[in-house]
């Protein structure tokens, strides 16, 4: 699905990794997209006025502090298995039962941060996932907070869960259909890789973003699940086939914005379509 002016300028930003962001690159990548220079000015203006984005010289926006926790969590996909340690059993479990529904905003930011962390929800408000991330309960905690989760939430270790709780918690997760994921998506990535080197600059940059973006969104979604519950050998096998599409659609954005005399300053990385 093409994406929209905001959700455009949004990912550019998060892959500038906080440098600014030209409304000339911006309207060039837009067109890229069938975006009129008309709708990327007031898309730029409409996040502007939301505390998305904010200018920081004449022409130039880059991500608000507001948005940068967020961008911080999603830019770290490269490393994502570097977030693993050992699972030895237990799980991390967070109780939010008692906090409001009512404000959307919140809940939404709530259901992303648990999302991406990987939690399922066993009952109505109560979350878990293997204790196998690194930094252990604080680490999670903290990077919750981040990504929006209430204060209020109650985050703790749960170990020694009776054998039908534990059977309901495994069940959360869909270890067979994730390791099929990796492998049906890790195909289709070296289908591109074999070709991406013969596409002209527009065509190629278009479809890194799409084909890249929504292998970068399963990983920043991706719940790094311990063995027994997935396949790792499938799954890393998956995520160096993202980095290969990445740095190939680094260049392929590079070579498009300097055709068009509109650099970013940097290689522009893929995009997450994660905002």
């Amino acid at each position: 699905m093409a994406p929209t002016a905001k959700s455009l300028i949004l990912e550019l930003l998060v892959a500038t990794g906080g440098a600014p962001l030209s409304a000339r690159a911006a309207i060039v990548a837009c067109a890229l997209f069938g975006i009129s220079e008309n709708s990327t000015r007031v898309a730029l203006v409409r996040l502007s006025a939301a505390g998305r984005i904010e200018a920081v010289e004449r022409g130039s926006y880059q991500l608000t502090s507001g948005s940068e926790d967020l961008a911080r969590e999603v830019g770290s996909w490269r490393s994502a298995e570097s977030k693993l340690r050992r699972w030895r059993g237990g799980y991390l479990a967070v109780h939010a039962g008692s906090l409001g529904r009512a404000d959307r905003a919140e809940l939404r930011r709530r259901d992303r941060a648990l999302r991406m962390l990987g939690f399922g929800e066993l009952e109505r408000g109560f979350h878990l996932r293997p204790d196998n991330l690194a930094g252990g309960l604080e680490g999670v905690r903290s990077r919750l907070h981040a990504l929006g989760l209430e204060r209020e939430a109650i985050i703790f270790v749960a170990s020694a869960l009776t054998p039908d709780v534990e059977y309901r918690v495994q069940a959360l997760w869909d270890g067979k259909g994730l390791s099929a994921a990796y492998r049906r998506s890790r195909a289709e990535l070296e289908r591109w890789l074999r070709r991406a080197g013969r596409l002209e600059p527009d065509v190629g940059a278009r479809e890194a973003f799409l084909i890249g973006g929504r292998a970068i969104r399963q990983i920043v979604y991706d719940p790094l699940l311990p063995a027994p519950l997935v396949d790792e050998g499938d799954r890393r096998a998956f995520f160096d086939a993202v980095r290969q599409v990445d740095q190939e659609g680094r260049q392929i954005w590079k070579r498009f914005f300097e055709s068009h005399e509109a650099g970013l300053g940097a290689e522009a990385p893929l995009m997450s379509h994660v905002h």
